[in-house]
């Protein structure tokens, strides 16, 4: 059984600074946890209500109860397992490719989806701002249905990282190109800007190319939601 001590440690990371603390998180959610218990990332613990439906024999199993289970879930309704994983190291960025940047993306939702979109695209490294919400809070390694576990993602100071880059960066921004009519590169680096102020200045200042995607008929939106413009440029940079 759970001793409280381990109780109280998983608990705590559900906070950014436990998490940094121990180098572990928590992953809930049938999907999610499979996808990141087939990946190379290094599992602690399962817990689970009963261990011996666990098929994967090489993890270290703890049979919880339902009520322990209960007070260190993120979810409504647990789904009967929790695992805690070590935070894998983040590994060199690619410059043969393309590298989406987030700059200060604040919902958990928006990061998660984008993550889940950049594993469908085949987008690998995803380079976020400081002030970027942490990509294994609960709420963002469930949107992202264990994509997680396929995606390169490394916090770093967005203004140093893009001085030293030889790859050519595109900002999303209302009077930037066409993206449809826009003669886009094989490699780059394209940048997602925070859901309310869009990309800030001094990032704004690295970047070589504006990019914006048109809108169509009398709408009065003013804008797109950040996962969904991210969607269209991947999708437009992959054509």
């Amino acid at each position: 059984m759970v001793v409280k001590s381990e109780l109280k440690l998983i608990k705590s990371l559900q906070q950014k600074k436990y998490r940094n603390e121990h180098g572990l998180f928590v992953v809930e959610g049938k999907k999610t946890l499979e996808e990141v218990l087939g990946s190379k990332i290094k599992p602690y613990k399962l817990f689970a209500l009963d261990p011996k439906s666990v098929t994967q024999k090489s993890i270290q199993t703890v049979q919880i109860s339902s009520r322990e289970l209960s007070q260190i879930s993120s979810l409504k309704n647990p789904n009967g397992y929790l695992g805690v994983f070590y935070i894998p190291t983040s590994k060199a960025q690619t410059t043969s490719d393309w590298i989406l940047v987030v700059d200060g993306i604040q919902d958990p939702g928006n990061l998660g989806t984008i993550i889940r979109l950049c594993d469908w695209f085949g987008v690998r490294d995803i380079i976020c701002s400081l002030d970027t919400v942490d990509c294994y809070n609960p709420k963002v390694l469930q949107a992202t249905m264990g994509s997680i576990a396929r995606v390169n993602i490394k916090y770093t100071p967005l203004k140093e990282f893009l001085k030293k880059t030889q790859l050519p960066i595109y900002g999303t921004f209302m009077d930037g190109e066409n993206i449809n009519t826009s003669k886009l590169p094989k490699k780059g680096i394209v940048i997602m800007g925070n859901e309310g102020k869009g990309i800030s200045r001094a990032v704004a200042q690295q970047c070589t190319h504006k990019l914006t995607i048109p809108q169509s008929g009398e709408s009065t939106t003013e804008s797109l939601n950040v996962a969904s413009a991210a969607a269209i440029l991947l999708h437009e940079i992959r054509r």
